[in-house]
């Protein structure tokens, strides 16, 4: 068995090595704040979508690098930036999902107006899908919209809407429909975020900052055209943006990088005069996760595959999101656990705050916990898992008699 490159795949390998050689300098830094991509940010996303480092397989014509997709050249592209300790580029609700939910059911016009803005991270998007009081049950939205002089008026209210206070847009899911069923009379709409009527209260988290918000929609006017597929649609748009979501929540590629940044932390971080990679508790707890980020990075290979042959992941995809949110939670525990005493004067200075190692890792660790619950918590995942892939029995329902008391 030959398990080398061919000539093809060297040659990617060496250019993108050449290219990380060349322009190292310029990456921003990973891990840490959530915040509007600053200049330093924005110029790398340039750099890489001129090479095509990212983007790769999106059309020329909507802004990407138009390239056929091809696994192996998507992992060299990651395994170099993931060595060379490079950012990815912009990972954010916009770009790894609703570009590929546009490119998957949105028109051909939606695509040219809203694809090469969102991944050149000129537009923000926010996603507007949590209410108050409706959980994890998507499908139980009230937030609706009634149709009046070619405008959808939007009432109601969203919660947890990462992002929406330096957000361009959002897409939207309210009930337009209101006299068919729970899942049939949902419609997906494009916001912008500066229309009349459109209130954002940030919600301040452990981190110390205003990463989620609460928005609130009075009389919101959106033109009927902004919407993707059709009235009533909305279940299924929402279902595509949420298969993307889970492989961004779980990306393996995060992993990748997050991993390399803790080996790295544990070879430059000593206790008592010994490196932490050399102390053996520190260096096994590594070695176990480096196999479980292994694990999730052959696994999602597994899905490009059967992405590029036309097949459907089904559930396998959901295996991203939930081992990859809790992968990414115990790598910044041990990194948390690497910086000790040196950790623990940790302040939350702003958005922007991002030089000190420390306050990097804290926010992430904390903001992990978030992701964990986010998207569908743990809990919803496995039971899916069990039941849709694996053929479980169903949740059992407590039975509780109107008027009993739990």
């Amino acid at each position: 068995m030959d398990l080398s490159y061919s000539p093809k795949y060297r040659a990617l390998q060496q250019e993108v090595r050449s290219f990380a050689k060349t322009h190292a300098h310029l990456s921003p830094r990973t891990g840490g704040g959530r915040k509007r991509p600053d200049k330093r940010a924005l110029d790398w996303q340039k750099l890489l979508l001129d090479h095509g480092y990212f983007a790769r397989n999106i059309p020329k014509e909507y802004g990407g690098f138009g390239l056929p997709l091809d696994v192996m050249e998507l992992a060299i592209v990651a395994d170099e930036f993931s060595s060379a300790g490079l950012s990815p580029g912009i990972m954010n609700q916009g770009i790894s999902m609703l570009v590929p939910t546009l490119l998957e059911v949105g028109t051909e016009e939606q695509c040219a107006k809203w694809v090469g803005p969102t991944i050149r991270g000129e537009i923000i998007w926010c996603q507007g899908y949590s209410e108050p009081g409706s959980g994890s049950d998507l499908a139980a939205a009230k937030t609706h919209a009634r149709v009046e002089d070619g405008h959808f008026v939007v009432n109601g209210q969203k919660i947890w809407t990462s992002s929406a206070h330096f957000s361009d847009m959002m897409f939207l899911l309210c009930r337009t429909e209101p006299e068919k069923g729970k899942h049939d009379g949902l419609s997906y709409l494009l916001v912008p975020m500066t229309t009349p009527g459109i209130e954002v209260r940030p919600l301040v988290t452990m981190t110390g900052r205003a990463e989620f918000n609460e928005t609130f929609f009075t009389d919101v006017r959106v033109p009927v055209d902004q919407i993707v597929m059709r009235r009533g649609d909305g279940w299924h748009v929402a279902n595509v943006t949420l298969k993307y979501e889970r492989l961004l929540l779980g990306d393996p590629n995060k992993l990748t990088h997050r991993l390399a940044r803790v080996v790295e932390l544990m070879k430059k971080t000593t206790l008592d005069g010994v490196r932490f990679i050399e102390i053996p508790e520190y260096r096994e707890r590594l070695l176990k996760l480096q196999g479980e980020v292994l694990a999730s990075k052959y696994h999602g290979l597994r899905l490009l595959t059967e992405q590029s042959k036309g097949e459907e992941a089904g559930v396998r995809r959901l295996i991203v999101k939930l081992n990859g949110t809790m992968i990414l939670h115990r790598l910044s525990s041990l990194a948390v656990d690497v910086l000790g005493a040196a950790g623990l004067p940790y302040e939350p200075l702003g958005e922007a705050m991002e030089d000190d190692e420390a306050t990097t890792w804290q926010i992430d660790n904390m903001y992990d916990v978030g992701l964990i619950i986010g998207g569908g918590s743990s809990n919803i995942q496995k039971n899916i898992i069990g039941e849709r892939g694996l053929g479980l029995p169903r949740e059992p329902k407590a039975n509780i008699k109107p008027g009993a008391r739990g």
